[in-house]
């Protein structure tokens, strides 16, 4: 396996401009442009990048390794704020609105419509700009010719960072508190001028209600989880899509269903990275991405054949040997790649022969209960490692620990390799005495040390079929995330079962006892597929242009504690971030965060996960701070948030509103 570092292009920055871009309703949105100064011809097309997390310092070191390059490499780039966030005028109140939308047609016929423009425009974006792609793509604006798509969704309830399987995740809850704190950011007066102070109160009045209640007011699929989700009609979308993503992120499912569903010229790449473009990829290898991204560009964007579409339509990082650490883990392998999705894969199947994995079934419990700790899954890592680019343990431990607590069913050592390539399958009898219930599914490689590392999981909050009483069985078919991974000689597959996995997944109030028919239970594992082209070329190294001039005054600080209680078994786990204290441009920026998450182990009820956040923007004569705490907890049987929100200009306090929300879970 190749990991290269990561080359820098040229001594200097590329150039570019500050823009504003006027919209219909008077509303000024703010941008930044690279203009490439050797263009590939007279009139060049346009890529353009749609997030709202403040081009101006927020992204701009990204932003100018990324949209640098495209403009070296001689097309134009674009970044720009969306209404409400950076220097952009307006509210920002949630993500993928409509307005959201809207605003996007425009700008993009706005790009197209320049002189240096040949009337082509792409969209790129990773993870809220990855969903603006596929989103903005389904409403076709003309000038739209392809997007390249990253770590997103195409069903905003089933695959996104507030819900796996209907269970709610502490991830969405830790990203509602971070969006609540972005809703207020000041803009700055260096590119707004006196007018910044009249822009933030407007944006902190506008603050009506957290993002975080409003998600937690629909906890099942819904109208507002169906806008937004290009699943509702994949036909909607017409031009061509990349999209990439990683085994280790959330997001690597959507991407094989957009393989299988759209009908436009498409590509997929997903290789052993979590949440993070590849040419900075973790766990690795990291690669050249943007080289990559260009012959895209050129392409779709310059009517070139650059070769790009005459490779394999998917390119899969086959993993093997993993070495779980929750800070740096470990996943070698090598690319494979497939002409098309689903694949005509043989499909192996596993029994239960007692707690063993058979190719054939044997004998069995009738019944077991599943009723695990609610401490369990306290080293299960987070749904999306490193999101939003933290460097803290994140990653699943070694689950030697959670498997000890969970009922689990293994193969002998395997004699030769087992292949998984697509999506695992479970199917079995179940039932349940209370209204809901979670059921957590973990395939893990157990190596001959006796290490496990997990391979795919999910996560299912299951409700009984209609007509089926409290207690009564019924069959169930349960897919896990998809993967592709060879597990080797020596090792056994280990199925591990469990009721809980805290605090990645929000846990019942009470009676989340399952009772498992293993009689019934059959594994499906999809294998290699006889199409898979296996001498993939490697990629080439990761390469991007120079980055605008910074400079790090005080290094950030990251832990990640677990306190486990011997008298109550009271478990809190507690992540602390003091973010680095940085200059660019001028401006200083730094602050600190973090989230903590409670629980007793036989106690769902006893549940609290808290986050907190202080932001500080300052320049001469000019210091902004922002503090916010977001805490859920149960109270009377009901899911409470309770929010607060405080800005400060110097040391005075210039704005304070609080919030209380119940749910039903």
């Amino acid at each position: 396996m190749q990991n290269y570092s990561v080359s820098v292009t040229g001594d200097a920055p590329a150039p570019f401009r500050q823009i504003t871009i006027p919209m219909s309703d008077g509303t000024v949105l703010t941008g930044r442009l690279w203009l490439p100064e050797t263009p590939l011809a007279d009139k060049v097309p346009l890529v353009l990048e749609w997030i709202p997390y403040r081009q101006s310092d927020g992204t701009a070191l990204a932003d100018s390794m990324m949209h640098g390059y495209f403009a070296e490499s001689g097309i134009a780039a674009a970044r720009v704020d969306l209404r409400g966030s950076g220097n952009s005028e307006g509210l920002l109140h949630d993500e993928y609105l409509k307005q959201e939308q809207d605003d996007a047609c425009e700008v993009i016929a706005w790009f197209a419509a320049q002189d240096w423009c040949n009337g082509n425009v792409g969209l790129i974006g990773i993870s809220w700009g990855g969903f603006a792609g596929l989103q903005i793509a389904a409403r076709r604006p003309p000038a739209l010719k392809a997007i390249i798509t990253a770590c997103s969704t195409d069903n905003r309830y089933t695959d996104d960072v507030h819900f796996m399987g209907g269970t709610l995740l502490s991830d969405g809850m830790q990203w509602g508190a971070g969006l609540f704190a972005q809703l207020g950011r000041p803009a700055d007066p260096e590119h707004v001028g006196a007018r910044w102070r009249e822009i933030w109160m407007n944006r902190l009045e506008g603050i009506e209600t957290p993002p975080l209640a409003t998600w937690m007011s629909h906890m099942e699929r819904d109208a507002f989880w169906k806008h937004g989700s290009v699943c509702e009609n994949y036909d909607d979308i017409a031009c061509p899509v990349w999209a990439v993503g990683g085994w280790v992120d959330g997001y690597t499912d959507p991407i094989l269903r957009l393989m299988e569903n759209l009908s436009v010229p498409r590509r997929a790449l997903i290789g052993p990275w979590t949440h993070m473009y590849p040419t900075w990829g973790q766990p690795g290898p990291k690669i050249g991405f943007l080289q990559e991204c260009m012959r895209w560009w050129r392409h779709w964007l310059m009517d070139e054949d650059t070769g790009i579409m005459n490779e394999p339509m998917l390119t899969l990082w086959l993993g093997k040997d993993p070495k779980p650490d929750t800070r740096n883990p470990e996943i070698e392998g090598r690319w494979i790649g497939l002409p098309a999705w689903p694949p005509t894969a043989p499909e192996q199947v596993l029994y239960p022969d007692d707690r063993r994995l058979a190719p054939a079934r044997g004998a069995t419990e009738d019944t077991i209960v599943v009723d695990s700790p609610l401490t369990l899954g306290t080293w299960g890592g987070e749904w999306c490692p490193l999101d939003g680019g933290g460097n803290g343990p994140e990653f699943a431990a070694d689950a030697r620990a959670d498997d000890g607590m969970s009922l689990c069913f293994e193969t002998a050592p395997l004699t030769e390799p087992v292949f998984l390539v697509g999506m695992p399958r479970l199917a079995l009898r179940l039932s349940f005495e209370g209204p809901r219930a979670l059921l957590v599914l973990r395939l893990n490689e157990v190596a001959p040390d006796g290490t496990s590392a997990r391979v795919s999981y999910t996560l299912r909050r299951l409700k009984r079929p209609e007509g089926v009483a409290a207690g009564e069985a019924f069959e169930v078919e349960i897919p896990l995330k998809g993967v592709a991974h060879e597990f080797a000689p020596g090792c056994r597959i280990r199925l591990a079962i469990s009721t809980s996995y805290w605090p990645m997944a929000w846990p019942e109030p009470a009676q989340n006892a399952v009772t498992i028919h293993p009689g019934s239970m059959s594994l499906l594992l999809p294998g290699m597929p006889p199409e898979a082209i296996h001498d993939q070329p490697e990629f080439g190294p990761p390469i991007h242009a120079c980055p605008v001039p910074s400079e790090v005054l005080v290094p950030g600080q990251i832990s990640r504690d677990v306190t486990w209680d011997l008298a109550s078994g009271r478990v809190e786990l507690i992540s602390r971030s003091k973010r680095a204290t940085w200059v660019l441009d001028g401006q200083t920026m730094g602050g600190e965060g973090g989230h903590a998450y409670a629980i007793d182990p036989g106690d769902g009820a006893s549940a609290r996960a808290r986050f907190h956040s202080i932001q500080r923007y300052d320049r001469e004569g000019w210091s902004v701070r922002l503090e916010t705490s977001s805490l859920v907890y149960w109270e009377q049987g009901k899911m409470v948030l309770d929010s607060s929100y405080e800005a400060f200009e110097g040391d005075e306090q210039v704005f304070t509103r609080t919030w209380k929300h119940h749910f039903d879970y």
